[in-house]
């Protein structure tokens, strides 16, 4: 074992005895790697920085699994290969969502517009319009960005929240638009 190899088992040691403020030294020493890593497999630097974050908790959680001797920094890619298969997998849920929102949109409008051009439902576009008007600020700019088809994780930026935010308010601005065509109530 090596010095440096000895000075990250030392730290390790305190920091499972409860010195946990040692536990900074670990984060700073192998950040730059992990990031690194990271950020080869993910394209979203907030998306890395989460990543990182859930890496490096989940690592002192489970602090007392790792055996002395191994090397750290492989230790800790394994933990962030766990993690990244998570998050691809959510990834291919969150993508099929707006996929399924985008063509359920889709639906409706291609059934007004065209409703619209034969002239029997004029007062459905104009319905569907209102209610669209009707949505709060929020919900009214997640619409839009699904309709053009806008990334996800741009929105999420824009608005200053998370990616899941962005499809639960999809979800409900659907919801909401359904139940005002299909009652004519208000929000």
């Amino acid at each position: 074992m090596n010095a440096d190899e000895a000075d990250i088992s030392t730290l390790v040691r305190r920091v499972v005895r409860g010195e946990s403020g040692g536990y900074l030294h670990l984060v700073r020493r192998f950040e730059l790697g992990l990031r690194s890593y990271l950020a080869c497999q993910v394209y979203c630097s907030a998306d890395v920085d989460d990543l990182a974050q859930e890496v490096f908790i989940a690592a002192y959680r489970d602090l007392k699994s790792f055996r002395e001797g191994e090397d750290f920094g492989s230790w800790l890619r394994g933990i962030a290969r766990n993690r990244l298969l998570t998050y691809f997998r959510s990834q291919r849920r969150r993508t099929g969502a707006l996929e399924r929102f985008q063509q359920e949109a889709a639906c409706v409008l291609a059934g007004e517009v065209e409703a619209s051009f034969q002239g029997e439902g004029g007062e459905r576009m104009e319905r569907l319009l209102g209610c669209i008007s009707k949505l709060p600020d929020r919900l009214r700019r997640v619409v839009r960005s699904g309709l053009r088809e806008e990334k996800p994780a741009l929105l999420a930026e824009e608005l200053g929240t998370s990616v899941a935010a962005i499809y639960q308010m999809h979800y409900r601005a659907g919801k909401m638009l359904r139940e005002c065509l299909g009652t004519g109530a208000s929000f």
